[in-house]
């Protein structure tokens, strides 16, 4: 067994762990299993007709992570500008992605019912409403949202489908480790105030009463709060398999 060096920020790193803790389905997962997929050829690639090969940059107990994937993350995190206020370099958005997939594994052992479309849409509505750059596109109306959607590379269902994994992702996390934590309203407020509005302040923009928000703050808490534990267990995960970083240059056995 062979385990990469665990590393992890503070609490906010964590909630942008968990609030980025979402794949698209096991039909599509980012996550796969078996040979390198071929993905058609882009572009100025020479030569015309040419099949490209999605480079492997992790194997956790014989999943792959492709670089798609780590191109993927980081177009994401413009759904997450709370969580994930600062650029993640790309060996931050593969030991997220590893995480992730270790996550999955054990989830597929717990299995638990699948979290309906009408909550999804209910996260995605409010979700919509509370991003600062999503003011320019008008996301109130539903072609400004498909195009600031668009814009970040996702199709409307690929949004739904992420966004649907990261609750049920949630959902394990929170079951797992939440009991007994109690988030106070003083420290939404506190959030709030010295967190949100100035990042309002920045994108010149009115932010969105406290009321709206609170249960998206509450979570954000909640991830912090836990940081601790959910280390503890995903560096216990990493020991007990099999994780490997893959070198550039370096192919997949």
């Amino acid at each position: 067994m062979s385990a990469t060096k665990h590393r992890r920020g503070n609490g906010a790193g964590l909630a942008a762990l968990a609030l980025a803790l979402m794949t698209l389905p096991a039909c599509a997962r980012q996550i796969v299993h078996g040979p390198v997929p071929l993905v058609p050829p882009v572009p100025n690639t020479p030569p015309e007709g040419t099949v490209m090969l999605d480079r492997v940059v992790a194997i956790v107990n014989g999943d792959l992570i492709l670089e798609s994937d780590v191109d993927a993350e980081e177009r994401f995190a413009a759904f997450q500008p709370f969580s994930e206020p600062q650029t993640a370099t790309q060996q931050e958005l593969i030991e997220r992605l590893i995480d992730r997939a270790l996550i999955l594994q054990q989830m597929a052992l717990q299995p638990e019912p699948p979290i309906g479309d009408t909550q999804v849409e209910a996260e995605l509505a409010v979700l919509r409403k509370s991003i600062p750059k999503c003011a320019a596109y008008h996301c109130e109306t539903d072609a400004g949202w498909a195009k600031f959607v668009a814009d970040q590379g996702f199709t409307m269902d690929e949004l739904k489908q992420r966004w649907k994994q990261r609750m049920e992702v949630l959902r394990f996390i929170e079951g797992r480790f939440r009991m007994g934590i109690r988030i106070e309203q003083a420290e939404i407020d506190d959030y709030y105030k010295n967190t949100m509005i100035p990042m309002y302040a920045k994108e010149k923009m009115t932010p969105p009463a406290e009321a709206t928000i609170a249960d998206r703050i509450q979570e954000i808490l909640l991830q912090e709060r836990v940081n601790k534990l959910l280390d503890d267990w995903l560096t216990a995960l990493r020991a007990q398999g099999s994780v490997r970083m893959m070198k550039p240059g370096e192919e997949a056995p």
